[in-house]
């Protein structure tokens, strides 16, 4: 298997990059392994979260609900 590893600036091991050839052996070697890739989100993906999270929005404008830490959404993203 050609892998290769993805490092920070200070050298860290940070992923492996691996060749789509090899991904979709392991793909059928391994079933399990296809839940794990992205799925792009749909249109009515995003535009629902945007509506839930405009409405959570102003229940935090009304005190209806408390707001959370930047950090902690950012963590989410």
């Amino acid at each position: 298997m050609n892998l290769q590893f993805i490092s920070d600036s200070t050298g860290k091991a940070t992923g492996v990059y691996i060749p789509i050839n090899e991904w979709k052996k392991l793909k059928k070697q391994y079933k399990e392994l296809e839940a794990l890739e992205y799925q792009e989100p749909t249109k009515e993906q995003i535009l629902q979260e945007l509506k839930q999270a405009v409405n959570e929005l102003k229940l935090v404008e009304q005190g209806k609900l408390k707001a959370r830490p930047v950090k902690e959404l950012l963590d989410e993203l």
